[in-house]
């Protein structure tokens, strides 16, 4: 679910400050294997932790943008000078900073994208040949909580999916890649798994107990009461499967 204002922004950031979404960032950094003096872009900042990273490991030559205005601010705050960061939103031609890039990761932003031929596009224009692509985005019809009442978590589950266009978007996202040129495609799967009371679990259910209200017939109490089932879990893992996605954009070679 994008931000709708300043607290939903904020209340997205506080994803980012988990040991799940931590031990994400690591995996994300390890399969970009960018070297020093690359240049990166990462499309969808967040508040900025990949992107600050990324510039103290790799030096100058990062760059990032982020369509949500509280989250640009709160990447330029973590950052500083060692990365540039622009407020601007993927979509069609030329919504991107031109590059070439050697790299490019573009993190839970396709999914909640309407045109994503041409997102992609976009992305292989940027890219020089060669280079390379990483993607991350949900399946969030995995989504899984513990306690009783399966079928109220299915509902909440499928009403969460209905905030965005694509809510299986790594078992679509394939057939784009090929249409827009790229080649050596992989995926892996990156099952996030914590508890349900805590961290990114807690967070997640603040979330989807704000947005499934109203949506596929259910009603503020009902998800009141689904959220306060969950939480009365207390330590039981909640789960839901993650993709990172990569390819290449045919020709030259690495630097």
């Amino acid at each position: 679910m994008l931000p709708t204002d300043a607290a939903s922004a904020r209340r997205v950031a506080g994803t980012y400050d988990t040991p799940e979404a931590d031990a994400e960032r690591v995996r994300a950094r390890s399969l970009l294997a960018a070297d020093p003096g690359e240049r990166i872009l990462l499309v969808g900042t967040g508040p900025g932790h990949l992107l600050a990273e990324l510039a103290t490991a790799r030096g100058p030559g990062v760059q990032g943008v982020d369509p949500d205005p509280v989250m640009v601010t709160l990447a330029r705050r973590r950052c500083g000078p060692a990365a540039v960061v622009e407020q601007r939103a993927l979509g069609g031609p030329r919504s991107l900073p031109d590059g070439p890039f050697d790299a490019v990761a573009c993190l839970q932003v396709l999914e909640f994208l309407t045109d994503t031929r041409a997102a992609v596009a976009e992305l292989y224009r940027v890219l020089r040949p060669g280079g390379r692509l990483l993607v991350l985005d949900t399946d969030w019809t995995s989504l899984h909580w513990p306690g009783h009442g399966q079928d109220r978590h299915r509902r909440v589950r499928d009403a969460w999916c209905t905030t965005m266009p694509r809510p299986r978007l790594p078992h679509e996202l394939g057939p784009l890649l090929r249409a827009a040129g790229f080649a050596d495609e992989w995926a892996e799967r990156a099952t996030m798994r914590g508890p349900a009371s805590t961290g990114y679990g807690a967070e997640l259910r603040e979330m989807v107990a704000g947005a499934a209200p109203g949506r596929c017939g259910l009603t503020r109490a009902e998800v009141d009461a689904w959220a306060d089932g969950v939480a009365a879990c207390a330590d039981e893992p909640f789960s839901v499967d993650r993709w990172f996605l990569g390819a290449r954009r045919p020709g030259g070679t690495r630097a």
